[in-house]
């Protein structure tokens, strides 16, 4: 989208130069929207230097070239992010052909404007384009907002739970999935 003096909001690919924001979104949203959700141990330890060495990785030397991370912007301001990628071999039996969104966050003062929408579109565009046919993503449970956006897309849980421990204290998600199959 443009406005009058130029474009007003856009998802593009990450650089270099969007880490620290990245890392700063992914570190005030969890400290914001996720305070009551994840363990104080996991939010002590998500520090900006960690994370920026984390997103450092991701953005310049992902795992392979159908990994990517997006960044949404409305005017000059970074607002969000969306990493994502092929799934992995994992213990749940995804079958080829499956791409998992590993993150996507909207700082929430930038919510409810359309920036997860389009990073979430641009995100399939990007999966549909590498024969991506599935995509899954993984929530943490007790997250309305996620669970409400995720369903308001057509995606859907199915039935898949996992428990991540950190430091003694669980962690539960759930998998919801879409099909990629069909109109684009």
């Amino acid at each position: 989208m443009t406005g009058l003096g130029g474009p007003a909001v856009s998802v593009r690919a990450a650089t270099a130069e969007d880490v620290p924001e990245i890392a700063r979104i992914q570190i005030d949203t969890w400290r914001t929207a996720y305070a009551r959700l994840l363990p104080a141990a996991v939010l002590a330890a998500a520090t900006p230097e960690r994370a920026a060495a984390e997103w450092t990785a991701a953005v310049l030397r992902p795992p392979s070239s159908r990994h990517r991370v997006l960044v949404a912007r409305d005017q000059e301001w970074t607002v969000g992010f969306v990493a994502f990628g092929p799934a992995e071999e994992d213990p749940y039996g995804d079958p080829p052909g499956t791409g998992v969104l590993h993150t996507l966050l909207v700082e929430p003062r930038w919510s409810r404007r359309g920036h997860g929408s389009r990073l979430l579109a641009a995100a399939v565009d990007h999966l549909r384009a590498d024969g991506v046919t599935r995509a899954v993503v993984w929530l943490i449970e007790g997250d309305a907002a996620a669970t409400t956006f995720y369903e308001s897309a057509g995606w859907q849980p199915d039935g898949t739970v996992r428990r991540l421990v950190d430091d003694g204290q669980t962690v539960r998600e759930a998998r919801f999935h879409v099909s990629l199959e069909g109109e684009a």
